[in-house]
């Protein structure tokens, strides 16, 4: 396993996790291949998921095929059309306020998305683990005016460590996930 940045290390300390957030954690450092080649992990989630027909490069956005790999990996359900970001605005139910292991979506550009796990916050920001962010699974600071949907998984009990977290807005705002 990928070691986190110093400032979520406490990651590896919590248990135990939400089960799609300690999914996500086992392939935080994953990696696109720069030129025209693509990570032969990646295309292995498409295939693991079903998608390896419609997912054949990763140069194609995907975080939605992030998401959809911790889900099936975590045991919940896969929203349809996974591999559109905003689609994972039906996954799970809704929440008022974004706590550990939540699906965040986002607004990005013209009518496109972005979607990734809720590790914490700050004053004015997510701090989101995620695919297809800056080409990896990183976790990047998203701001929270871009979120148009905070999306609980369903539990059969839920984890302790299933909390809003506040932490220190360090690190710049991401404005383009890709």
């Amino acid at each position: 396993m990928n070691p986190l940045p110093p400032a979520y290390g406490w990651l590896d300390e919590l248990r135990p996790l939400p089960r799609m957030l300690e999914e996500a954690r086992k392939l935080y450092g994953t990696f696109e291949v720069a030129g025209p080649a693509s990570n032969p992990l990646i295309l292995e989630w498409a295939k693991e998921v079903g998608l390896a027909r419609t997912y054949l490069e990763d140069g194609i956005p995907w975080c939605g095929l992030f998401m959809a790999v911790v889900a099936k990996r975590g045991g919940k359900p896969i929203v349809e059309g996974p591999l559109w970001a905003r689609n994972w605005a039906k996954f799970g139910k809704a929440a008022d306020k974004a706590q550990l292991g939540d699906a965040l979506v986002f607004r990005r550009g013209q009518g496109s998305g972005h979607v990734g796990l809720y590790v914490g916050e700050d004053y004015g920001a997510y701090h989101v683990l995620g695919g297809n962010q800056s080409d990896g699974v990183t976790i990047t600071r998203i701001a929270k005016d871009r979120c148009i949907a905070v999306r609980r998984p369903a539990y059969r009990k839920v984890p302790a460590t299933a909390k809003p977290v506040q932490l220190a807005a360090t690190g710049t705002l991401s404005t383009n996930e890709a």
